[in-house]
């Protein structure tokens, strides 16, 4: 039996896709079936529409005759909608429409987003690994303002930094932060203690994070600072906290919550999954400390990040670049006090490809885009505002979920997958407004199985794309020099999910993967003998020194001449590690998140070697 076809419409299931090899699919009815019944399209009371300023809009079939246009800056004009159609607006920002009895936003977005000044580098970083002058255990905004002040003195144009939403702050001490429980609020363990005087250094780095031992270590930290906090202090948390009060306070008494049971919320006494039921009321009214604790950690985290986006911007045209995770796990804040804006019963993740030839699934959800519609989209505006607070620019993980997400019905594999629709053109026009207002360039990740016309509609609106060295290649599988990469994207060595040049070079992906039990060609290593000679012919480099150690400086030096208006190269690269952040699809059985730098920032880049390839970038690209 087929799944019924205006069902599969009204939803916004894709029953046909095609996938990166250019296979087509076609989606069983079991799984739309399945995946349908955890969606609810019923249509919004109050419409959201969305266009580009200079572009007529057309509204729903009703909306003609005399309306009241107010705009979100206050004023307010009368004028007459002819034939449902609504006249070019000017003014960018997010307005109301009155008309035949009935009210509609309109979001006007600017054509493109802000570009990069000039033509320059940056570099990418994962907090956590940074060391600075002080011994900590992993690394924080603290730590992260010292690198952007080394950054910033050595000519760097941008830092590109990890996720810092929300996690479960007393979790069970694995970590990855694109598995965040909010991205409304910040990463409280990066909260500067030191700062405020609570915070003794560590007796000893280890090139491996502990987080089992250091979470426990950095919270009795920040109870100290909260602690002795002054009353400049207090004042500063309360002046902070007013204008955020409700939302900041329900997810200070999650974490409140959190830290009482332990584990996510769908694991607590069932009393107490209703953010407004009685219990949460008795817990609230008896836990006011933990509460005022865990605010004033938003507080210290939320001005850690301020300031080191301003020692960023001491030398830097764009400073911090902020990156945004595609979802939320379903046990956390966000899904606690706002679940009805997520889907539910439904994971994301990423259909069968060659990275991942049984598919992915990222075990986290995402917004609900039928609930984005009947609340104008609020949540996805909140997000992309909050990231952006402290940052001269945003990175959008798996922007291709802008245009469709792979959601899979929970207790299923990631191959038991379908796209669903979602509202992109509105998503993007939302991003537009936020990074205008915010003066932000705009980074979309456009790797994977990406949909036709996607790459030309982000250049279109000015949001640059990924070209990352590992994935730029012809039909035949060679390799295309980077100064042949196309201008509307970011140049790069790799991300934090791809082998370091390094360990590309001596195959160290290919030891990690057989070390696991992931499947390895017979002749992997002469095909990767193979593929190191074709990039040394890519990069006009002599064939016969592909046996030789990776050659870091003529890679970095290529990849710097790419037409890309901005280079990012992360540190790993940059320092010639063998190791990475993180190998996709495991979770504890790599040290995913815990590898920590070898020395301090400031440290790393007077080594001579290091030195070396920073002048080269920054006299490839002065920015």
């Amino acid at each position: 039996m087929t799944a019924p076809a205006d069902t599969v419409q009204a939803v916004g299931l894709q029953r046909d896709w095609t996938d990166a090899n250019g296979r087509a699919h076609r989606v069983d009815n079991e799984v739309l079936e399945a995946i349908a019944a955890c969606l609810d399209p019923a249509p919004p009371d109050q419409p959201f529409l969305s266009a580009e300023t200079g572009n007529a809009m057309a509204l729903p079939a009703w909306a003609s005759g005399k309306a009241v246009l107010r705009l979100e800056a206050g004023s307010t004009r009368e004028l007459t909608i002819d034939n449902a159609l609504m006249p070019p607006i000017s003014d960018t920002g997010y307005h109301c429409l009155e008309i035949a009895g009935r009210t509609m936003t309109l979001a006007i977005a600017p054509p493109r987003c802000p570009q990069p000044p000039g033509r320059g580098w940056g570099v990418a970083v994962q907090i956590p690994s940074l060391r600075g002058g002080s011994q900590t255990a992993f690394g924080d905004f603290g730590t992260l303002g010292e690198a952007a002040s080394a950054f910033a003195c050595a000519g760097a144009s941008a830092v590109a930094i990890s996720p810092t939403h929300a996690i479960l702050t007393h979790g069970s001490g694995a970590y990855s932060p694109y598995s965040p429980s909010s991205r409304l609020f910040h990463n409280t363990l990066f909260a500067d203690a030191p700062r405020l005087g609570a915070a003794p250094p560590v007796d000893h780095i280890d090139p491996l994070i502990d987080w089992h031992r250091a979470i426990p270590d950095r919270l009795a930290d920040l109870r100290r600072a909260f602690d002795t906090r002054s009353d400049d202090v207090r004042t500063a948390v309360e002046t902070y906290r007013t204008p955020r009060a409700t939302a900041l306070d329900r997810h200070a008494l999650f974490e409140a919550l959190h830290a009482h049971f332990g584990g996510g919320w769908r694991g607590w006494p069932s009393a107490y999954h209703d953010p407004a039921g009685p219990a949460v009321a008795d817990f609230a009214g008896s836990h006011r400390d933990a509460i005022d604790f865990h605010a004033f950690l938003q507080w210290l985290a939320d001005d850690g990040l301020a300031e080191a986006q301003q020692r960023a911007l001491s030398g830097m045209p764009i400073g911090l670049i902020a990156d945004l995770a595609v979802g939320m796990i379903a046990d956390g804040s966000h899904a606690w006090s706002r679940r009805d804006e997520l889907l539910s019963g439904l994971t994301i993740g990423a259909p069968p490809d060659p990275l991942g030839p049984q598919g992915q699934n990222w075990g986290i959800t995402a917004l609900d885009p039928f609930a984005l519609a009947r609340t104008s989209f609020t949540a996805f505006i909140e997000t992309i505002r909050a990231t952006l607070a402290h940052a001269g620019g945003i990175r959008i993980d798996h922007a291709l979920g802008l245009d469709r997400l792979w959601v899979i019905p929970e207790g299923v594999t990631a191959a038991e997958g379908a796209y669903l629709t979602m509202p992109g053109a509105h998503l993007k026009r939302i991003v537009a407004i936020e990074a205008q207002r915010a003066n932000a360039i705009v980074i979309a990740e456009d790797l994977g199985t990406v949909p036709p016309g996607f790459r030309a509609d982000l250049a279109r609106r000015g949001m640059l794309g990924m070209r990352v060295l590992p994935f730029e290649r012809d039909g035949k599988g060679h390799f295309v020099p980077p100064r042949r990469w196309d201008a509307d994207a970011v140049a790069m060595t790799g991300t934090h999910d791809t082998p370091t040049l390094a360990g590309w070079w001596t195959g160290r992906d290919i030891e990690w993967r057989r070390t696991l039990g992931h499947d390895v060609l017979p002749d992997a290593e002469a095909t990767r003998q193979a593929e190191r000679i074709d990039l040394c012919a890519s990069l006009e480099l002599p064939v016969e020194g592909a046996d030789d150690a990776a050659p870091i400086d003529a890679i970095l030096s290529s990849v710097a001449q790419a037409p890309a208006p901005l280079a990012i190269v992360p540190l790993e690269d940059m320092l010639g590690l063998v190791e990475q952040p993180n190998i996709p699809g495991t979770v504890t059985e790599h040290p995913n998140w815990r590898r920590r730098m070898p020395a301090s920032t400031a440290a790393l880049l007077d080594d001579p070697p290091v030195a070396a390839r920073v002048a080269r970038l920054t006299s490839e690209r002065p920015g």
